[in-house]
């Protein structure tokens, strides 16, 4: 018999696989980004992701009651979303970066809103840290979706790619009936459609699905 996961532990090592490989192909690819600065910026921003995972990877222990230690994080549990697992170029990874950070900001910011007594004030410096690594990725969509050539179509058909899982799960985490008897998810906190009004908000050519 296959025994039955706290939905919270998934939520946080969910969230914290996604940190984790976003770190990983920031440094990754970040390396050779489009300039200098591009490169920089990532680096800088995968040790900031690595250290979210870290973070969410030791709350994950403590709602086991386990003893995390110090925390050396050699590969995910799992549930990463695949677009981000396989980016293998700059468009990949700032479609990636931009779409997941965004679906897990709004459940970071549920979370806070609801179990904030419960979380340590690096939550709170992780949201502001992340605030920045959505502007840094908001602003390369832009760059690209307005660039020359193949470029905007290929970004375009990446972002289709990453908002179909991070909407998917949006749709689970707020639909959770554990999560929301929990106290973690407000009912009706209805994150699916402020996640679709946050992608649809860049200046494509198309809405990439209809709100409402």
């Amino acid at each position: 018999m296959t025994e039955q996961r706290d939905p919270l532990v998934t939520l946080a090592e969910t969230i914290a696989d996604n940190k984790f490989i976003a770190g990983d192909r920031l440094v990754e690819i970040g390396v050779s980004g489009p300039n200098l600065e591009a490169s920089l910026s990532s680096i800088s921003m995968a040790q900031g992701e690595l250290g979210h995972a870290r973070l969410l990877y030791r709350w994950s222990y403590d709602i086991q009651g386990l003893r995390a230690g110090k925390i050396d994080i050699r590969e995910q549990t799992g549930k990463a979303f695949k677009q981000m697992v396989n980016v293998s170029n700059w468009i990949d990874l700032i479609a990636g970066l931009y779409v997941n950070n965004t679906a897990i900001d709004l459940v970071l910011k549920e979370l806070m809103k609801n179990k904030k007594e419960e979380l340590n004030a690096q939550f709170d410096k992780m949201l502001s840290e992340q605030k920045e690594h959505l502007i840094y990725a908001e602003d390369w969509s832009n760059q690209l979706i307005q660039d020359k050539g193949s470029i905007p179509k290929r970004f375009e058909k990446k972002l289709d790619i990453a908002v179909s899982s991070a909407a998917a799960w949006l749709t689970d985490v707020e639909n959770n009936e554990a999560l929301q008897a929990n106290g973690v998810i407000s009912l009706g906190s209805d994150l699916t459609s402020s996640f679709k009004e946050m992608i649809n908000a860049l200046p494509l050519d198309r809405n990439v699905f209809n709100v409402g």
